[in-house]
């Protein structure tokens, strides 16, 4: 019997997924208790087919935990289905230039990628948020992240 194989980069689709803002949960490694932690972040980009790139404040536990442990795993609702992206993060910068807050930017280098899904079922809605302070701030701010991400 063939082994499954499993894809080891993201799709076309999933490349051109990561261009809009997104809702993404990452799942870490707690730095002090060891336990899974999963956030949610929006800031989140593919550089390409092997590499994502997202961004936090500096002073989250997810830089801590990336730090003690590398490995992430980032969960994605869309295109009709879940998917799981597993990797090995990297903090690129401990503090982006060009941005108005301390933010990291980090690189998830991608190692594998699945459809996670329960079966017998699709996704009939992406999840949707909506910004709850200064509009034309987070605009701002939004631009100006996700420049420093892509360079």
């Amino acid at each position: 019997m063939a082994k499954h194989e499993i894809p080891t980069e993201l799709t076309p689709e999933l490349v051109e997924f990561f261009k809009g803002e997104k809702l993404v949960n990452i799942a870490t490694v707690d730095a002090e208790s060891g336990a899974p932690n999963v956030n949610a972040i929006s800031w989140v980009k593919s550089a390409d087919e092997k590499r994502i790139r997202f961004s936090v404040t500096t002073n989250s536990r997810i830089v801590d935990n990336i730090k003690k442990n590398p490995a992430v795993v980032l969960n994605i609702i869309g295109l009709e289905t879940v998917y799981s992206i597993q990797g090995k993060a990297d903090i690129l910068q401990e503090a982006m230039e060009g941005v108005n807050m301390k933010l990291a930017k980090i690189e998830v280098n991608v190692e594998a990628v699945f459809e996670s899904m329960f079966w017998g079922a699709k996704v009939t809605q992406d999840p949707e948020y909506v910004k709850t302070y200064n509009l034309e701030k987070a605009k701002a701010l939004d631009e100006q992240v996700y420049a420093a991400l892509m360079k």
